[in-house]
């Protein structure tokens, strides 16, 4: 089994990368194989809906490194998502959620189904 973790945090070595370590500690103590990508502080365009990505037979019609990265680890296949991010007014960090819409909407067959998880880190 390989599970993919996804930091939403731009900080390298924060308390999302923390719990997302711990989690992938876990998992890895189960024999199940993990890789952690990083968001960091990469700039991540959104989605436009433009389905071109149903052309390109699952590819979103915009290519940068990291949603590139993404789209072939789920190529290679998974069996679990993790998601991390830190709160920022009482949601997720909002280049996560660009690239979790460009990613769910363009590749999310290799998702489906499968199981998920979420890991949200507050502080204050």
């Amino acid at each position: 089994m390989k599970v993919l973790l996804i930091n939403g945090s731009p900080r390298a070595n924060g308390n999302t990368q923390i719990a997302l370590n711990e989690v992938a500690h876990s998992l890895e103590q189960e024999g199940i194989e993990t890789v952690i990508v990083n968001i960091g502080t990469q700039p991540v365009r959104g989605c436009i809906a433009c389905s071109a990505c149903h052309k390109k037979k699952g590819k979103c019609a915009f290519s940068d490194p990291l949603y590139d990265q993404l789209h072939d680890i789920l190529s290679q296949g998974v069996d679990g998502l993790v998601v991390g991010s830190p709160v920022y007014y009482a949601g997720p960090n909002g280049s996560l959620c660009a690239l979790l819409d460009r990613l769910f909407y363009s590749a999310g067959a290799m998702l489906s189904y499968k199981p998920a998880a979420a890991v949200a880190v507050c502080r204050r």
